[in-house]
């Protein structure tokens, strides 16, 4: 018996009235003492690996010269400012991404600013890049600790406060200062909740970012992009010529959406308006059949040389095993991960173990794309 989804997520979810994201920041506070060097948070460290970690030789995969454990990660946004990264991998997660930072610490948009869709089993974020800025992540994650096999990407997003034409430097003030703790970086030029930050997923002012961020990119970190379900495919190919033309490790599909179709949840309690009015991205089941659209459109463009972190609506193995299958090396939760609770990383990792085995293959990568053979 799983005791968060038959206990704990209906008394968070319905019990009590706080808001999301205090709730958000209680639960990464919690997680954050079980990484401090005492002798009951290592007790506490030890016990989380037993319960949920999941180890099998036939997830390990090597991507741009990194060794990943497993390839499921936890994505961008659940912890912006690093405060529980060194203990995803106690969690089950074979990598994690922190951010979206900004290189000036900036609080967000007002509140309330984040919002569970239960009847979707999605929620809708306007958050705004919230965050205590570049300088201080890079400070935090030089002295957190985590396990050998984690790892760590870095999602790198445009200070508010910096002009659409000033982009290009202010993610590479970002990128001097964490470029020493990020085994991989992400260019987040697609949330839909920093004014006019989706117009950098254009060609001309996207390749201006790519090509400030590579000439300081001497130690040749993956650097990655991560795009919006909205974009045409037109506008996708012209983002993908890109990536070859400024050799990009690869791309983070999807973000949030901004489409409101056939969501059955019709007004916010918290605001009592209509959903459709509201502003923000929705993430969870209702992005995940376009998500994996979007993956395998760009497998099926790119034959494969650009690796894919596939994202959005995964609840169980079957999803991961979806968006492998269309063309994801790696796989990110967030959204899946609050509604399922701690234990499903492991029961996706069992269930992408035992779908390997069934087939006779030795390795995740071997899955990678199989969609896009079959007549």
């Amino acid at each position: 018996m799983d005791i968060y989804q038959t206990a704990i997520r209906p008394f968070l979810f319905s019990g009590v009235k706080a808001d999301p994201e205090w709730l958000h920041q209680q639960s990464l506070r919690v997680l954050s003492g079980m990484g401090a060097e005492h002798p009951p948070a290592r007790w506490m460290l030890t016990q989380l690996e037993r319960s949920f970690r999941f180890k099998a030789g036939n997830l390990e995969q090597s991507l741009w010269g990194i060794k990943f454990p497993n390839p499921v990660g936890l994505a961008a946004g659940f912890d912006k400012d690093g405060v529980a990264a060194g203990i995803w991998g106690a969690m089950g997660f074979g990598f994690a991404e922190v951010g979206t930072v900004t290189f000036h610490p900036q609080p967000g948009n007002p509140r309330p600013r984040l919002f569970r869709l239960p009847k979707d089993k999605a929620a809708l974020n306007r958050m705004g890049f919230n965050n205590q800025g570049s300088a201080a992540l890079s400070e935090r994650l030089k002295h957190q600790e985590r396990s050998p096999d984690l790892r760590w990407g870095v999602n790198l997003g445009k200070s508010k406060l910096t002009p659409l034409s000033e982009a290009a430097a202010d993610y590479v003030k970002s990128f001097r200062l964490l470029k020493d703790w990020g085994d991989y970086f992400v260019v987040n030029v697609s949330s839909p909740n920093t004014p006019g930050l989706r117009s950098l997923q254009d060609a001309h002012q996207l390749s201006l970012i790519l090509d400030a961020l590579q000439q300081e990119n001497q130690e040749e970190k993956p650097i990655l992009v991560k795009i919006a379900p909205d974009l045409t495919w037109k506008a996708l190919d012209d983002l993908l010529d890109l990536a070859k033309t400024y050799q990009l490790a690869g791309i983070i599909a999807t973000n949030t959406t901004i489409s409101r179709d056939r969501l059955k949840t019709q007004f916010l309690e918290a605001t009592g308006h209509p959903v459709t009015e509201e502003a923000g991205g929705i993430s969870g089941v209702p992005l995940r059949d376009h998500a994996t659209e979007v993956i395998r459109y760009i497998r099926k463009q790119t034959g494969g040389y650009l690796p894919i972190i596939g994202v959005g609506g995964i609840f169980k193995a079957e999803d991961a095993w979806e968006k492998i299958t269309a063309g994801a090396s790696l796989v990110q939760l967030y959204t899946g991960w609050i509604y399922q609770g701690p234990a499903m990383v492991r029961r996706i990792l069992e269930g992408l173990s035992q779908r390997l085995e069934e087939r006779g293959w030795d390795s995740i990568a071997e899955a990678v794309g199989t969609q896009n053979l079959e007549p």
